[in-house]
């Protein structure tokens, strides 16, 4: 049986080279071109069982090459590369025919891995998505990023664009999931339709079912005109239900209703109306910790979570910062400010940044500085200034590298409600409160800034914002010990 011949075209010599050498090793014949002209002339010539492609070639672009092929050899599996890494490239790759979109640089064991599953797929588990072109408006990236998570993400998205699965998407906040779901709708079927978000957490309890679904009036004691609800709104598009995490349990199972049945009625309404909407989720909650608390149905979970999408936080995609930075001075730019450029330690000092505000942090501080700061360059300097400004400015707050932040006073007021509780079911009032609570507050704290001043009680005292006497006498009240007599330790 001959071997399979994979044809590969790309005007950088090195590719072609590595591609002609691993591909050669798994065991395929290769042929190997820098002309978009030769590829199509082998490909009339019925040559080749798998097209490996680059976009951007020096006589024609990869992805238009695409459409022809397909029409020309419907059986012949196309694989397009590109060092655009966008997600309209992968959209487009995708939509044209194309089996699968690999971003440059690519890891070797990816694309052989896909190679094979390209040549041992059926024929017709192929398709072609019959959509339009994508518009001028569309090329402006809705989605920024070069990173193995959102080139994941991109191709994830591309994937979805002939279905109308329900979509959960998940991420801290200020991640940038109504862009992704935003994507998912303007790429989508239903790009003509509407898109509608509604924020489902925060609809009061009472006016859950005319939000969602519309209201019946009556005038006179007869029915009169209805309004309509957000799920008519969105009739042949999408709705995007936000923060479905902490969607109440009246609303929870409304929305299971209308997924389970497809139907749904106004409220004060009987006839039932078709549900033609395609519902993209989003939460920054653990759903799964939150099925296992009671807060959130098991059932409903299934029927949202069936393509799950999770948006990764900025610092598991640092790499992404400097296009994003410069993203965002480009948009204040052709909004009417001066250009701005930044500066390679403005660089490294963004990227050393945790971003607990994530995305929309960065955007925030870009266009703050763009209209803040006179400097056509942006030094680090300044970025520093900018940063230690913001962290004295944010709340105290608490969690993990893999968790929301959670400010601090949430934190602690929960812990009360619990003690309070507590207390009430065992009948002991709580006494000496305020100072119970400021005490188990304030040791830990004295105590922390110690170890990060090394026991500099003059340092500590400067960094809680306390007269130096105030933090000796707390040190002394609270029974904190102080390791007294390292060497350089100023002492009091």
């Amino acid at each position: 049986m001959p071997l399979p011949t994979i044809l590969v075209a790309d005007d950088d010599r090195s590719i072609r080279t590595v591609l002609s050498q691993a591909l050669g090793r798994a065991g395929y014949q290769v042929r190997t071109t820098a002309s978009a002209a030769t590829l199509w002339q082998w490909i009339e010539e019925g040559e080749g069982d798998l097209v490996i492609t680059d976009v951007m070639m020096p006589d024609e672009n990869g992805l238009d090459l695409v459409p022809r092929i397909r029409k020309a050899r419907p059986d012949l599996r196309i694989l397009v590369m590109s060092a655009q890494s966008t997600l309209v490239t992968a959209v487009k790759a995708t939509q044209r025919g194309a089996f699968e979109y690999l971003p440059k640089p690519f890891d070797l064991t990816e694309l052989l891995s896909v190679v094979e599953r390209a040549l041992s797929m059926p024929q017709q588990a192929q398709g072609i998505a019959h959509l339009q072109p994508t518009s001028a408006a569309e090329e402006q990236m809705p989605l920024t990023g070069r990173s193995a998570a959102m080139q994941d993400i991109y191709r994830m998205i591309a994937r979805l664009t002939t279905s109308d699965l329900t979509v959960m998407i998940t991420g801290e906040s200020g991640t940038g999931k109504e862009l992704v779901a935003r994507a998912l709708h303007d790429y989508g079927q239903r790009r003509t339709g509407p898109f509608v978000a509604v924020n489902v957490a925060a609809i009061p309890r009472e006016q859950i079912e005319a939000e969602l679904f519309g209201q019946e009036r009556n005038v006179n004691g007869l029915t009169g005109t209805r309004s309509s609800g957000r799920f008519e709104q969105a009739a042949g598009g999408t709705l995007f239900l936000d923060e479905v995490g902490d969607m109440s349990p009246e609303a929870q199972t409304r929305v299971l209703r209308v997924l389970q049945e497809g139907e749904f009625t106004t409220a004060g309404g009987r006839q039932p109306i078709r549900s033609n909407v395609r519902i993209v989720a989003s939460t920054h909650r653990d759903l799964h910790q939150a099925i296992r608390e009671g807060t959130f149905r098991e059932d409903l979970f299934y029927r949202l979570n069936v393509v799950p999408i999770r948006i990764p936080p900025l610092r598991e995609r640092t790499e992404d910062i400097p296009l994003l930075a410069r993203h965002f001075l480009s948009q204040c730019n052709e909004e009417g400010q001066a250009p701005r450029t930044l500066t390679d330690e403005a660089i490294m000092r963004l990227q050393a940044w945790r971003w607990p505000g994530n995305v929309r942090e960065l955007e925030n501080l870009m266009r703050r500085i763009s209209v803040l700061y006179p400097h056509d360059v942006i030094s680090g300097a300044v970025i520093e200034t900018e940063l230690s400004e913001a962290s004295r400015q944010r709340p105290l707050s608490v969690a993990s590298h893999d968790e929301e932040e959670e400010p601090f006073s949430v934190v602690v007021e929960r812990h009360l409600r619990k003690y309070f509780t507590a207390a009430e079911e065992n009948g002991v009032p709580p006494t000496a409160l305020h100072e119970r609570v400021i005490a188990e507050i304030e040791r830990p704290l004295i105590r922390l800034t110690l170890d990060a001043t090394r026991g500099n009680q003059i340092r500590a005292a400067a960094m809680l914002g306390v007269n130096r006497n105030t933090l000796r006498k707390r040190i002394r009240d609270l029974e904190i010990p102080v390791t007294k007599g390292s060497a350089g330790r100023e002492a009091l």
